[in-house]
């Protein structure tokens, strides 16, 4: 068993506040293999990838890129309870149709859903085999220990943009889990709202954020070997 564990995963800056997701994809699949951005932005119109990137929206993009994965999940469609918060408020009513009709399809379609929870020792063992990981946290909750303390909430806004510190209760953001260490109990992912760092948290705070209500505890397993 390896305690220390750092893939070398690109890191990739997202150009919008919404777009996170699709920075991770970009990251897990430089990481993987090359993927054009022809070729990415490709299946991105293919799918009709617009404003509102869900979970499910990654894994029917990595089965369209022929990726192997696995997308395990607390809720197989909208959880009515989100229509309340201001994150999900504006698009819900749109988005909701349209996202439970891609869990429906999902199956016919080749991606690869589970109803289940993850531990982080299955995260960890996922990792120790080269593969990575795309989680949905709380970004209000998710607190890097190595970015300058004044603005941790504030980690996953682009520069140039208004950052929310009035601090909401739930801010839905895509990071890519690619490291850890079993002796400090810490975990690496890259924020794709820098493109210059990894960044590191406690193994506490990471399934604190990774658990928060809103995230359904969303996480897409990719492996290396497609």
């Amino acid at each position: 068993i390896d305690d220390d564990v750092r893939l070398d995963v690109p890191i990739i800056r997202q150009l919008s506040h919404w777009d996170c997701g699709l920075a991770c994809s970009k990251m897990v699949l430089k990481y993987l293999h090359p993927v054009h951005d022809e070729e990415f932005q490709r299946a991105c119109w293919d799918l009709q990838l617009t404003e509102s990137v869900w979970t499910i929206d990654l894994a029917y993009l990595m089965c369209h890129l022929g990726i192997k994965h696995c997308f395990c999940t607390q809720t197989l469609g909208v959880d009515k309870g989100f229509r309340n918060q201001s994150f999900y408020k504006k698009h819900f009513d749109t988005e909701e149709d349209r996202v439970n009709e891609l869990f429906l399809n999902a199956d016919s379609k080749g991606v690869v859903l589970k109803k289940c929870s993850v531990t982080v020792e299955e995260i960890q063992s996922h990792l120790e085999q080269g593969h990575v990981a795309i989680v949905l946290v709380n970004a209000v909750i998710l607190t890097c220990e190595l970015c300058s303390s004044p603005v941790k909430y504030c980690c996953f806004m682009p520069a140039g943009q208004k950052c929310f510190c009035r601090k909401p209760d739930y801010q839905g953001h895509f990071v890519v889990v690619c490291g850890f260490n079993r002796k400090t109990s810490s975990i690496f992912y890259n924020n794709p709202a820098y493109s210059d760092r990894v960044c590191c948290t406690s193994v506490g705070n990471f399934e604190e954020a990774r658990c928060s209500y809103g995230t359904d505890e969303d996480i897409l397993f990719v492996y290396k070997d497609s």
